[in-house]
């Protein structure tokens, strides 16, 4: 399923198998925040440390700030998680989450979509990664 070759391969692999356990018991064609909520209750169970609903300042100009984005999970400060329960995934989502995960300094992003008769996702790798990351607190 994962290529072990990967960054954090174990722990995309334990997000993956808790995601296809909700996919298993759901199905497709509930809201993203109920897939979100049953995601949570798995990674608690296998311990995975992660912020729900994590939102961040977006900034103009380095100092103007102009909006907030969020996204659905952080996953042991290093790897972002955004649900979706869509029919097609189009390259605007790619490329929304793509900029989000470099704007905020992550390693990897998982797009992890519950709307299609099978569970589908993506794996994305910041290239542009900066040593110089916050750090968040995980619950």
């Amino acid at each position: 399923m994962v290529n072990s070759n990967y960054q954090h391969d174990d722990l995309i692999s334990n997000i993956l198998a808790c995601a296809n356990k909700v996919y298993t018991q759901l199905g497709q064609g509930f809201p993203e925040n109920i897939y979100q909520r049953a995601l949570a209750i798995e990674l608690e169970r296998l311990d995975i440390s992660f912020i729900r609903e994590q939102e961040w300042p977006v900034f103009y100009d380095k100092d103007l700030l102009i909006g907030k984005r969020k996204v659905d999970f952080v996953i042991e400060n290093s790897i972002m998680v955004d649900l979706k329960s869509n029919m097609d995934i189009v390259s605007t989502d790619y490329k929304q989450f793509v900029n989000t995960i470099e704007a905020f300094q992550f390693d990897l992003g998982l797009l992890i979509n519950f709307g299609k008769t099978s569970l589908e996702f993506k794996r994305f790798t910041n290239n542009n990664i900066n040593s110089d990351k916050n750090e968040l607190v995980m619950h």
